[in-house]
């Protein structure tokens, strides 16, 4: 987001190739860095500050001088870790033997869910994703749902043998395995709101649960809809 320039080396003129305007500054992304003092050994601010530090000086030489430094500092420990036989194992990372390269331990490679993800943060050099878990909550509570609904069925089933098996009369015992032959009527949800396996309605709470997830849904479609119009 800073000016650039091209020079001309045969005349020595200069012209501006790039010159972001405010608009352009103000777009730029907000960078968030663990701070110093928490910092580990071998996290790059902290184990190359020293020529950093020279190079915001301008001063070349001792720049050269700290990496020369730092860089025989890191031989040294190979060296040993070698005469003693000490195997280094990365933080963060693993080594794909299927493509020879190193990958991030902690990779979440999944579109990121605006209904569901809230922000993404760094913890101990492990990004993570803070969640509102609706959809965890609404899943829970209908397999509840389902599991109860699924236990009366059970119970009415049970109810409807024991009274086939006893000394009624048979045309009482014919009413009786009539009326429980079939289990209670079921209604099918849309699909829009799931079939949610086929046992009933869905109960109060779910129902309120998904009009609250239809609502942010909607929320978030009018939010995307004017951020193109102010692209546009």
């Amino acid at each position: 987001d800073g000016e650039v320039h091209i020079n001309e080396l045969k005349n020595g003129n200069a012209e501006v190739f790039w010159n972001p305007t405010s608009e352009v500054r103000r777009q730029r992304l907000k960078r968030h860095i663990v701070l110093f003092e928490e910092q580990t050994d071998f996290e790059s601010e902290r184990l190359w500050q020293h020529v950093t530090s020279a190079i915001n000086k301008g001063d070349q030489h001792k720049a050269t001088q700290e990496k020369f430094v730092l860089e025989e500092e890191q031989r040294n420990a190979a060296r040993e870790r070698r005469e003693n036989s000490t195997e280094w194992k990365p933080l963060l990372f693993r080594h794909d033997a299927a493509t020879n390269e190193w990958r991030y331990k902690y990779e979440d490679l999944r579109p990121w869910d605006p209904l569901n993800d809230i922000a993404q943060f760094e913890k101990n050099g492990i990004l993570q994703t803070m969640e509102r878990h609706l959809s965890t909550r609404m899943s829970n509570h209908k397999t509840t749902c389902v599991n109860s609904q699924i236990t009366r069925h059970k119970r009415s089933a049970k109810d409807c043998r024991r009274r086939k098996t006893s000394d009624q009369p048979s045309n009482h015992s014919q009413n009786t395995e009539s009326s429980c032959s079939t289990p209670e009527s079921v209604q099918e949800l849309s699909d829009d709101d799931g079939k949610y396996l086929g046992f009933g309605s869905l109960c109060t709470q779910c129902g309120k649960e998904m009009n609250h997830l239809k609502e942010i849904h909607s929320a978030v479609l009018s939010l995307q809809r004017a951020q193109q119009d102010i692209h546009r």
